[in-house]
C-alpha cells in the first residue's frame, strides 16, 4: 500500500503535516478529513527520496542528506520493546512509532513495515525488505523472538546491544577527535607561515643582498616554501590521491581485502586495538544472538559478517564447521592464533559448563573496558606528542627566520 506525505490544517487552523498510508490519494484525503484534518497537499512517498507520480514527481534532495543512524535504531527498538511489553498490539505499536518518528525517511520505512505486518507478514519478514536500515543480525534476532514468543525481551536485548555498539564507537571517535583536530590546526599554521609570512621576509633578505650568506637552516626553510608555492605540491597531491584511489580499488578485491585486514590486525600501535574491538564485537554479538534463541550455526554465520575482518571470519567459519561435525567452538579459534588466549579459554569453559552466553558477555565487558582505557591512555600520550612535534617544526621555521635577522642586527650595531 502506498505511503503519502500530507500538509494541511486542523480544525483550529494550525498547520499540520505527516505520513499516512492509503490505496490512493483520494482515500488518503478522505481518511484525513475523518480525523478532523483539512489536507492541502497529498503526495506519494518513496524510499528513494521523491514524491508525486508521473510528470508531477518531485525529487526531495534533503532526503538524500537525511541519515538513519545506529542511535535512531537503538531508540526505535527500545520504544518498540516498551510498547510490546505493555501488551500493545503490533499494528498499534508500529502506528505509534510512525507518528512519533521525526525523520521522514524513517517514517516511510516504518509505514511500509506496518503495512506488510497488517497484510499478514511477520515483523522479521517486513524488516528484511529494508536491509540498509535493519541488518541481518537485527532481522534474525526479531525472527527468534517471534518464534519463542518473547519478542519484547529480545528487542530489549537488541536495544542494549545496539546502544553498547554506539557507546564503543563513540569512545573510539572521541579519543581520535582531539589528535586529528590538532593535526589540522598545525597544518594550517604552517601553511599560513609558508604562504603569508615567509615570502615577505624573503623579499626583505633579497633587498639586502640575496640568500648567499644566509644560514643553511634558513635556506632549507626557503626551499621548502618554494616547493609549497610551486606547482609540484599539486602534482604530489594528485599522485597521492591516485595512489590512494588505486589502493582503495585493490582493497576491494579478495586478495587486497585479505592483506588489508591482516595489516589492520598487525599494524604497530593500533593493531592490538583493532583486534580487541573486533573480538569484543564477536563476543557481544554471539552472546546476544544465543541469549535470544538464535541457533548456534546461524549465529556464527551472522557474527562472521559483524567482525568485518576476513582473517577472523575464516576462523569463525572453521568453528562453524567444527560444530556441524559435533566438535567445539574454542579449538579452531585457538588454532587460528587470531583470538587472544583468554577468549578461547573462556569459550572452552562456557562450552563445558553450559554457560557460554555469560562467558561471552564477561569477555565482551572486559575487552570494552580495555578499549576504553587503551584509547584514553593513547590520547593522553598522542596529544602532547603532536603538540611537541608541531611546536618543534614551528620552532625550526622561526629559528631559520630569526638567525639571519639577528646577524643583520649585530652587523648594524657594529657599524
Amino acid at each position: 500500500m502506498p505511503v503519502f506525505e500530507y500538509k494541511g490544517f486542523d480544525g483550529g487552523g494550525k498547520a499540520v503535516s505527516g505520513i499516512i498510508d492509503a490505496d490512493n490519494p483520494k482515500v488518503a484525503r478522505s481518511r484525513l478529513r475523518r480525523q478532523g484534518l483539512f489536507p492541502t497537499d497529498v503526495d506519494v512517498q518513496t524510499k528513494e527520496g521523491s514524491k508525486g507520480t508521473g510528470l508531477n514527481r518531485e525529487i526531495e534532495f534533503s532526503r538524500y542528506f537525511q541519515f538513519i543512524t545506529v542511535r535512531d535504531i537503538a531508540t526505535l527498538t527500545n520504544q518498540m520493546a516498551t510498547l510490546l511489553g505493555a501488551s500493545v498490539p503490533m499494528s498499534e505499536t508500529l502506528a505509534a512509532l510512525v507518528d512519533q518518528t521525526e525523520k521522514t525517511k524513517l517514517k516511510v520505512v516504518l509505514s511500509q513495515i506496518k503495512e506488510k505486518v497488517n497484510e499478514g507478514s511477520s515483523l522479521a519478514e517486513a524488516l528484511r525488505e529494508h536491509p540498509r536500515v535493519f541488518n541481518n543480525l537485527y532481522v534474525h534476532m526479531v525472527r527468534a523472538g517471534e518464534r519463542t514468543g518473547a519478542l519484547d525481551l529480545v528487542l530489549r536485548r537488541l536495544a542494549t546491544f545496539t546502544e553498547n555498539q554506539v557507546k564503543l564507537q563513540g569512545k573510539v571517535l572521541a579519543a581520535m577527535a582531539y589528535p586529528i583536530l590538532m593535526s589540522f590546526v598545525g597544518v594550517f599554521i604552517l601553511m599560513g607561515l609558508f604562504w603569508g609570512v615567509i615570502p615577505r621576509i624573503r623579499s626583505l633578505f633579497d633587498s639586502l643582498g640575496g640568500e648567499e650568506g644566509l644560514p643553511i637552516l634558513t635556506r632549507v626553510v626557503f626551499a621548502f616554501g618554494d616547493f609549497l608555492i610551486s606547482g609540484w605540491v599539486f602534482v604530489l597531491a594528485v599522485l597521492l590521491a591516485a595512489t590512494g584511489f588505486g589502493l582503495w580499488r585493490w582493497i576491494q578485491t579478495k586478495r587486497g581485502r585479505r592483506w588489508f585486514d591482516r595489516f589492520k590486525l598487525n599494524m604497530p600501535l593500533l593493531g592490538s586495538i583493532n583486534r580487541v574491538v573486533a573480538v569484543s564485537r564477536f563476543c557481544r554479538t554471539l552472546a546476544t544472538l544465543l541469549a535470544s534463541g538464535v541457533p548456534i550455526i546461524t549465529a556464527l554465520n551472522i557474527v562472521r559478517d559483524v567482525v568485518s575482518n576476513v582473517i577472523l571470519a575464516e576462523a569463525i567459519d572453521r568453528a562453524s564447521e567444527n560444530i556441524q561435525e559435533g566438535q567445539s567452538i574454542a579449538a579452531p579459534l585457538r588454532q587460528s592464533g587470531e583470538f587472544p588466549p583468554m577468549v578461547t579459554h573462556m569459550i572452552s569453559i562456557g562450552e563445558r559448563t553450559g554457560d557460554l552466553e555469560p562467558m561471552l558477555t564477561a569477555v565482551a565487558d572486559s575487552y570494552e573496558e580495555q578499549v576504553d582505557s587503551t584509547m584514553t591512555a593513547l590520547t593522553s600520550i598522542l596529544a602532547p606528542l603532536l603538540i611537541l612535534v608541531l611546536g618543534g617544526v614551528v620552532f625550526l621555521v622561526a629559528l631559520g627566520l630569526l638567525m639571519p635577522m639577528m646577524n643583520i642586527s649585530s652587523r648594524l650595531s657594529q657599524m
